[in-house]
């Protein structure tokens, strides 16, 4: 791999500029368009280009596949966890009315905790796709 200086100064500072935009789309998702699947896909772009910058090695260091594994199980128990307890609250499955006091501040966290799940998930899949196909020319 050719060590471009221009290239690597400039995906250094995109990078957390990347992140943080999935960050906002992450939560801002229940007031607008967004959500987990769009954050959890933008976040994993910006570590696929910095991936493609530094190299596959450098990449697998900063996030880990076997911490990516665990991250997409938390995710899809987060997502499931909160119909679980909304049918221990009396309501259906993922029935956010009843998971606070008022119907609407049940549906706004419940739909934060679902979006979170999805995101995460969303992020630790699209990364262990990517790590298994680059990775497929390693010994």
């Amino acid at each position: 791999m050719t060590h471009n200086l221009i290239l690597r100064v400039v995906s250094k500072s995109l990078i957390p500029l990347i992140i943080l935009f999935a960050l906002y789309v992450q939560f801002h998702g229940d007031f607008g368009p967004g959500g987990g699947f769009q954050a959890g896909v933008i976040m994993s772009a910006g570590i696929i280009l910095y991936a493609l910058v530094f190299g596959l090695d450098a990449a697998e260091q900063v996030i880990q596949p076997p911490l990516l594994r665990i991250l997409a199980s938390i995710g899809v128990v987060i997502y499931a966890g909160v119909g679980i307890v909304s049918l221990f609250f009396g309501g259906n499955y993922l029935n956010y009315s009843v998971l606070a006091d008022n119907q609407v501040a049940g549906q706004h966290l419940g739909i934060l905790l679902v979006e979170l799940g999805v995101g995460i998930t969303v992020f630790s899949v699209m990364l262990i796709i990517y790590f298994s196909f680059a990775g497929r020319s390693r010994p």
